[in-house]
């Protein structure tokens, strides 16, 4: 009998467990995977999921393995260039973006250091449930039981499946992304290029490599599919300055992508909890997804704490855990999904946003929107719109 049991291990998962043991319980994570192991994604870590790193002891390891710091993000809108360094974040000023391979792998053994009896190579078949409460998983045919089971499974979540969860505040497909390696392409911290129908982002990652992720409308995906590097390149030499850098550069990977909706998800019933993507989505474009996981971990395995070691109750704990995650997710999931569309921005806004790339203060007051580290709601607010535009 475990205390609890967390499907998946990835960075949701991993962080979940470990926070958890630490606190004494006995923990058991299960992965399909076998680590080292890649999945998609866009690879960024803005500086409030380093500071989550930095809390755990682990960043350190991430440096360690060569991953270049960005301390700035650039967003070309062809027009005006708006060029800023996101806030300090509990005292974390750069962001990283290293590859899945690297991380995960981090998050995996740093769990085990903590106790978590890890096992990878196992698919979860789904829930038990046992009069309507979530008792453990069977995995293999096998039944595993826990006080609680937490899925950090991802976005076709198993457990999120076998116990009905429900969506809302859901967003459809709005790009068809993918992404790639170079070698040999200079990049000055996170690069972001928007253009009408077209955008991409370029950051440092391991090995040297630049990691480039672009994306197109969902409605043109079938186009972008039809000839992905040719369309990938196009795009990319449309920018004068990147076409310049990609004359030399050598793409050191295969293409890989696709397209997800958003949603956000209830993340709790009676015996199991949903962290990271299995309990809210967004589109990739502001690369929330591993920072939103880190905060989700620790707000859940707080929760969990509070319930299993003061008996507290559990909807009350679990309750307030929910109400938290959605007052931080929601501005920026909002936000997102409107970059998302790739559709220019109304003529009131363009002109915000020039005036905003005439105020270094303001841009970086916009990079720190995009890495969560200010709220688009008060960014956007009437009085500093007017503020902006005044200057």
């Amino acid at each position: 009998m475990y205390d609890a049991i967390v499907v998946g291990a990835r960075a949701a998962g991993s962080p979940t467990a470990t926070l958890l043991a630490r606190n004494g319980y006995r923990v058991l994570a299960m992965d399909r995977a076998t680590f080292p192991s890649d999945t998609l994604s866009t690879h960024v870590v803005h500086a409030r999921g380093i500071a989550a790193l930095t809390r755990w002891g682990l960043l350190d390891a991430v440096v360690a393995t060569g991953c270049p710091p960005i301390a700035s993000y650039s967003f070309d809108f062809g027009a005006f260039t708006i060029r800023g360094r996101p806030a300090t974040v509990d005292g974390a000023d750069v962001a990283y973006a290293p590859r899945r391979t690297v991380l995960d792998q981090i998050l995996v053994e740093g769990a085990r250091g903590a106790g978590v009896e890890v096992r990878e190579g196992t698919n979860v078949d789904r829930a038990l449930i046992e009069n309507g409460h979530v008792v453990g998983v069977v995995a293999g045919g096998k039944e595993e039981r826990a006080r609680i089971v937490i899925g950090a499974d991802g976005r076709n979540s198993r457990v999120a499946r076998s116990v009905g969860a429900v969506d809302y505040h859901t967003k459809p497909q709005l790009q068809y992304g993918f992404y790639t390696y170079f070698g040999n392409l200079p990049v000055d911290g996170l690069e972001n290029y928007i253009r009408p129908g077209r955008g991409f982002g370029m950051a440092p990652t391991n090995d040297g490599l630049t990691m480039v992720v672009m994306g197109w409308p969902y409605a043109e995906a079938a186009a972008f599919k039809a000839d992905v590097e040719a369309n990938f390149l196009a795009t990319m030499r449309a920018i004068p300055s990147v076409a310049d850098r990609l004359a030399t550069a050598t793409r050191e990977a295969p293409f890989l992508g696709g397209s997800v909706r958003g949603w956000l998800r209830t993340p709790y019933g009676p015996g199991w909890a949903l962290v990271g993507d299995a309990g809210h989505n967004k589109d990739p474009i502001t690369a929330q997804g591993i920072s939103d996981a880190f905060l989700d971990a620790e707000r859940c395995a707080a929760a969990v704490h509070a319930w299993l070691g003061a008996d507290m109750p559990y909807d009350k704990v679990m309750g307030a855990w929910h109400a938290a995650r959605d007052a931080q997710v929601l501005p920026i999931y909002e936000f997102t999904s409107q970059l998302a569309t790739l559709e220019p921005p109304p003529p009131e806004q363009a002109e915000f946003l020039a005036a905003v790339s005439r105020s270094q203060p303001g841009m970086d007051d916009f990079a720190s929107v995009v890495a969560a580290a200010l709220s688009p709601t008060e960014f956007f607010a009437d009085a500093n719109v007017a503020r902006l535009l005044a200057a």
